[in-house]
């Protein structure tokens, strides 16, 4: 019986047929996980990571038994791509997951030469960046999922404009990975007549406070973080520094407001993920990523953290809060 004759079998009797192959094949296969944070850390604070390891036993790849996880991590140091770059490539990778900036991704590209990669585009369009030929048919040896930042800052700054109707500057955090992001937060704040305050950081390590310091002798009357890899390292810290000086805070993922923040709007990162681990299990069992198409989310969610406006002695408009998908309180 061939390969084909195996998913239709396993199908017709309602039997995964991705984790059937995997348990079937014998073999162990080597994936080879980049993060900006450690490992011990995301288990703890990074829901999207408990989505994905979960989703991967499920599809028949267990760590311990026919699978291998090489997990590395920069600490959101850029410094450290080289030669975490240089590591992949001597270990001799099934496949590369890599949820992190496009300068991690062009590091890896590089360095390992034949490994298939998904990558999950947090701060960067893979396809305007000329990494992918489509978002259907990527046409390499690089698919996943990327978020639609080109779009989505616009949007966030027409939330902060709803839920802040007297706010007239608002301050952003950028750096080298988010000018697509900037020029979409700029072009939605000249529709709603905001205008922005760059703080814009040039090299690591990022000093936030002093950031923060001109955002206040600005006369900020909020916070829109831009979403990159390079400020997961410095989540608590933003949103502490938020807080202390009273700047309601717009941002990109809902763990951060889990942190502290005030709003965020994206899709689930969770769901992603479980995509994500479904991508990877597609290669390992043999699918070229060049006919893996990359995804989009269809739905984003707007978070509210209550706690945090009452600290802020800001009273959420009853409109704005029946919109959101969910409040921490």
């Amino acid at each position: 019986m061939n390969r084909r004759e195996v998913v239709l079998t396993l199908l017709a009797l309602g039997v995964s047929p991705l984790a059937s192959l995997a348990q079937q094949d014998g073999r162990t296969y080597r994936l080879g996980w980049f993060a900006a944070v450690p490992r011990a850390e995301h288990a703890k604070t990074e829901p999207y990571s408990i989505a994905f390891e979960q989703r991967l036993p499920e599809l028949g790849f267990v760590e311990g038994r026919n699978l291998v996880i090489e997990f590395r991590t920069n600490e959101g140091k850029l410094e450290k791509l080289p030669e975490i770059a240089a590591e992949f490539a001597g270990l001799n990778l099934d496949v590369l997951c890599c949820p992190t900036t496009e300068a991690a991704l062009v590091a890896f590209k590089q360095a390992t030469r034949d490994t298939p990669i998904v990558v999950v585009a947090v701060d960067f369009d893979p396809h305007v960046a000329g990494h992918i030929a489509s978002l259907a048919r990527p046409g390499g040896r690089i698919t996943g999922l990327t978020h639609i930042q080109t779009d989505l800052p616009a949007k966030r700054v027409q939330l902060l404009k709803e839920l802040l109707p007297n706010a007239r500057r608002i301050a952003v955090l950028a750096d080298s990975t988010t000018t697509d992001q900037l020029a979409s937060a700029q072009a939605g704040a000249k529709r709603v007549g905001l205008e922005l305050q760059v703080l814009e950081f040039k090299r690591q390590p990022y000093d936030y406070e002093s950031a923060f310091a001109k955002a206040v002798h600005a006369k900020a009357d909020a916070l829109l973080s831009l979403g990159t890899a390079n400020f997961v390292p410095a989540r608590r810290r933003i949103t502490e520094l938020a807080l202390k000086h009273r700047l309601p805070s717009m941002f990109h993922h809902s763990v951060w407001v889990e942190f502290g923040g005030l709003v965020s709007y994206w899709a689930s990162f969770a769901s992603t993920w479980r995509h994500a681990a479904e991508q990877v299990g597609m290669i390992l069992n043999g699918r070229n990523p060049a006919d893996i198409p990359v995804e989009q989310p269809t739905k984003f969610d707007l978070v509210i953290n209550l706690k945090t406006a009452k600290a802020l002695g800001l009273t959420i408009p009853p409109s704005f809060l029946s919109r959101a998908d969910k409040l921490i309180e």
